[in-house]
């Protein structure tokens, strides 16, 4: 595993398909929401709840769980995803995250209305997912984008949008993960696993190039009633054989005439008893459709987004005052006092334990992780300091984000102590470090007397080469700002 594995390429690595036993649910490591995640899972076994074990999966052993009653073929689940509105700018005419483009068509509603507050009335059927970026990739090349007349034909109404972002919050049957498994060539979840499951729903014959009909109607044979594990409630029950109300077909009455009866003697060939295989039914793959109104969701995926956020969530009030899910215990973790003349803004500060402030130094509006160290007379103004950071002596700092074990040097503490008298505050003088609107990667050292606006120290470059290899994980590149 790489920093550029894919999605649906991890999940078919076998230590992950082998942890996978039931029904499966996907988080992403940078999603920041208030949004009710029993709510999210009740709207989606409501919708797609299945009849018994109907989903199907494993038991404790590893063999395959006995199917319920009615069988799979009723009950099989579909899966559900949460797109929410992409944030724009101040005035509104421009987006300022990327978006997704999703295709969606009402979704089958219930004769019972849902509860009050439920989201169930905020879910669609997708029909059609992609990326803004492939899209554009089709336009350019294509000069139009072609809808297919089947999913015209299978749903005469459809909503079409670009403005919604993919949260990457999945909730997934347990039969998705043979579904990756199934397709080498698959790379992301948001584009290729949902993209292609939802075409399949519509698109007749896709469903059997993507191997679902062995995924989902596999053959009696791998069924687990033929294994040994039979159990009459188990088997297909036939509704039409139980029932006593018959039904006629008009179009059989009218075509009577043009039936051809053969005699007797004459025997059917094997061919004719060759039957069409059936239709293949895939379960829908459902969109719940945050509303800009509620709780917003955001994602932390850029380095402005991440400090814009943990500032946010520094402002919270502690839990004692506090409801809301992401308030800390308290704004400063350490109940040791503050050293002399140190001033630090508890109500819009959130300072981890384990850490360490210097006499007379400031911090103002800011997020400082645990084990950081902060030195004598030195000034963070709407800073993120990631965990083991080292600010040093005098230091001076505004809008910066910091990565893990990263150290801004301060000043030079053996030469000022070297210089006779009152020298010694002269020669501190002679530089400084001021740092506004940059980005610190992880590991780096960025050495006294700097003075940058709206710079990036990545990993690797020539301001840590005395650091190289301390305290830096391998592999890491942070300080791209293109992701945490």
């Amino acid at each position: 595993m790489t920093f550029t594995s894919g999605t649906a390429e991890i999940f078919r690595f076998t230590e992950v398909q082998d942890v996978i036993t039931q029904d499966f649910v996907i988080l992403p490591c940078d999603i920041v929401s208030e949004l009710d995640g029993l709510s999210l899972l009740e709207a989606w076994m409501v919708t797609e709840s299945g009849l018994g074990g109907a989903t199907g999966g494993l038991t404790a052993d590893g063999k395959p769980i006995p199917m319920g009653i009615g069988g799979e073929k009723i009950g099989r689940r579909g899966g559900m995803g949460v797109w929410y509105a992409a944030a724009r700018s101040e005035d509104g005419k421009k987006k300022v995250e990327e978006s997704d483009f999703l295709v969606t068509t009402p979704s089958k509603r219930s004769i019972v209305p849902p509860p009050e507050g439920s989201l169930r009335s905020r879910l669609e059927e997708i029909v059609t997912s992609m990326s803004v970026d492939t899209l554009n990739d089709i336009l350019e090349e294509e000069k139009s984008l072609v809808i297919r007349s089947g999913l015209i034909r299978k749903h005469g109404q459809v909503k079409v949008r670009s403005n919604l972002r993919d949260s990457h919050v999945y909730l997934f049957p347990f039969w998705v993960k043979a579904f990756m498994k199934h397709n080498q060539t698959f790379d992301s979840i948001s584009e290729d696993v949902l993209g292609w499951w939802a075409k399949a729903t519509w698109q007749d014959g896709l469903g059997d190039k993507l191997g679902l009909r062995e995924i989902l109607d596999p053959p009696r044979s791998s069924r687990p009633e033929a294994n040994g594990n039979a159990n009459p409630l188990n088997d297909e029950i036939s509704i039409t054989a139980l029932s006593t109300t018959s039904y006629i077909n008009s179009s059989h009455t009218h075509d009577s005439h043009n039936t051809t009866h053969l005699a007797s003697r004459v025997h059917h060939s094997s061919s004719t008893n060759i039957q069409p295989p059936s239709k293949l039914t895939i379960p829908p793959i459902l969109a719940y459709i945050h509303p800009s109104t509620s709780a917003p969701l955001t994602r932390t995926d850029t380095i402005p987004a991440l400090l814009a956020t943990t500032l946010r969530l520094a402002k919270l009030p502690p839990t004692s005052e506090s409801a809301s899910p992401f308030a800390h215990p308290a704004k400063l973790a350490s109940p040791d006092p503050l050293p002399p003349q140190a001033r630090v803004s508890a109500e819009d500060t959130l300072i981890d334990a384990a850490v360490t402030l210097g006499s007379r130094c400031s911090v103002k509006e800011s997020a400082v992780g645990a084990r950081c160290v902060v030195g004598v007379g030195a000034r963070l103004l709407r800073c993120l300091l990631m965990e083991g950071v080292e600010v040093g002596d005098g230091v001076q700092m505004s809008g910066c984000v910091v990565g893990r074990r990263a150290r801004v040097e301060g000043a030079p503490a053996a030469a000022a102590a070297a210089a006779p008298g009152g020298a010694a505050a002269k020669e501190k003088e002679k530089g400084r470090t001021v740092l506004w609107d940059c980005e610190i990667g992880h590991g780096v050292v960025v050495p006294w007397g700097t003075e940058a606006r709206g710079e990036k120290f990545a990993a690797g470059g020539v301001l840590d080469e005395a650091f190289a290899g301390e305290g830096k994980d391998e592999g890491e590149d942070w300080g791209s700002g293109d992701e945490e």
